[in-house]
């Protein structure tokens, strides 16, 4: 079935709730009335009524300023949370007798109120984009209200479930990609800012280049998810030698090596619900059929934390630093610009090297890799490869990594061997070479 004749579908039925219930607009833009509108959309009238109900929520929600939306968000957790007479009677007849309906019982009795409410929001015309966007304002609030991730866990919850896999459409956007979408595409890069439409024609329509995103049938003309490709017959040292605008443009079919070299989450308001695992490994399967000559499957990655960290981990005595070396890495990037040869090769081996202790030794206080893109592709099963000096000389990478980019590869034979070792054992495969910049460790 055609998705906009669905949604007209769908609104042409809340309307008629609206009719059923002689809907009328009281007071849209007090969170007490949505406190009403609540209750009753939770009271369990029928389908069209519970529609036009939910509908009028979310309306009214949305002309709510940002003090009303706190003042919402603080009425789902507190009047909205579980039934504690019905929880507590629930616990007291799972103790008297253990079994499986009485587990049932109180599985359902200890779910928070706003669950179910949720889910009825989500049966409005739009309510799926519309309470994405909800979760945005409550990461807002929580700045101000801590206790607000009691909230979040169930937008997490319903979101995992609505947003799963099996829901997602794989589609390739290229320069015959509806313009509205191509502008998302724009809009939403979010690794390698692209310059107007013809940067991003540049990116699309040439034959060594391939762009993919997630889709979910709710959300019909805005990705999830995007990854860049581009078709080559090397790794790649470098980001400007993927964007040149004067690079030589390699047949497709003649291409030994994919490299994903942006991957940008479109939706803040899914932040922590997972997508981009199942995008590169499904990119890459496809692809593969495509294109047979493709053996390597590799990453230029950014290594945002890298800058942050290194400015307070100079003087760990585990680095075993010089003072000269210290006094190096401390000089501002740009007089780095004006260094001899000499100099400036010193100064990338000393980079390689705290970007390999970086990857490969230094850990949180819970004991976990630091940099979160390093997580992300050793967590989906990549091996570092490379550490590439120099990757990025632009402003932010200058400023977020002194310029270093990495290469993670996906073997897709090795994949689950090393997510496992990673996910187990916080194990970060790596390669020979990735593994020689390291210094020897302190005794």
């Amino acid at each position: 079935m055609d998705m906009a004749f669905l949604g007209d579908l769908l609104t042409s039925v809340a309307d008629r709730g609206r009719a059923l219930i002689k809907f009328e607009r009281l007071g849209l833009g007090r969170a007490r009335a949505i406190d009403r509108l609540c209750d009753d959309l939770l009271s369990g009238r029928g389908e069209a009524s519970g529609m036009a109900l939910a509908q009028a929520v979310l309306e009214a929600w949305e002309r709510l300023d940002k003090d009303g939306r706190q003042a919402f968000f603080a009425m789902l957790l507190e009047r909205f949370g579980p039934e504690t007479e019905r929880l507590d009677a629930a616990i007291d007849a799972y103790r008297a007798a253990p079994d499986a309906a009485t587990l049932e019982a109180l599985h359902l009795a200890s779910e928070p109120r706003r669950q179910e409410l949720l889910r009825r929001l989500n049966l409005a015309p739009g309510g799926t984009h519309v309470l994405v966007r909800m979760r945005e304002a409550l990461f807002e609030a929580m700045e101000r209200a801590p206790e607000l991730k009691a909230v979040d866990s169930d937008f997490r919850h319903l979101f995992s479930s609505w947003f799963n896999r099996g829901f997602l459409v794989l589609r390739r956007i290229d320069w015959r990609t509806p313009a509205n979408v191509l502008d998302k595409i724009i809009r939403y890069e979010a690794v390698h800012e692209i310059q107007g439409w013809d940067d991003l024609r540049r990116r699309l329509e040439p034959t060594d280049r391939r762009c993919f995103a997630f889709f979910h049938p709710q959300l019909i003309d805005d990705p999830l998810i995007f990854v860049e490709v581009a078709l080559t017959s090397e790794i790649p040292r470098s980001i400007g030698e993927v964007l040149a605008d004067s690079r030589q443009i390699l047949p497709a079919a003649d291409a030994t090596t994919a490299v994903f070299y942006s991957i940008s989450n479109c939706q803040e308001g899914l932040r922590g619900i997972s997508f981009g695992n199942f995008l590169i490994k499904q990119v890459a399967e496809d692809l593969k059929r495509e294109l047979p000559g493709l053996d390597i499957f590799v990453t230029l990655s950014p290594l945002p934390g890298f800058a942050r960290w290194l400015s307070t981990a100079v003087d760990d005595s585990e680095l075993r630093l010089s003072p000269e070396e210290r006094t190096e890495l401390a000089r501002p990037t740009g007089e780095t610009i004006s260094l001899d040869e000499q100099d400036r090769a010193r100064r990338d081996r000393l980079l390689g090297q705290m970007a390999a202790h970086y990857l490969l030794r230094a850990r949180t206080a819970s004991g976990r890799v630091i940099d979160p893109v390093a997580r992300f592709h050793l967590g989906n099963g990549a091996r570092l490869e490379r550490i590439n000096v120099g990757g990025n000389l632009s402003a932010r990478g200058l400023r977020e990594s002194h310029g270093v980019m990495v290469n993670y590869r996906y073997d897709l034979d090795d994949i689950e061997v090393n997510h496992e070792a990673f996910a187990t054992r916080n194990t970060v495969v790596a390669s020979n070479a990735a593994r020689r910049l390291l210094r020897p460790a302190a005794s």
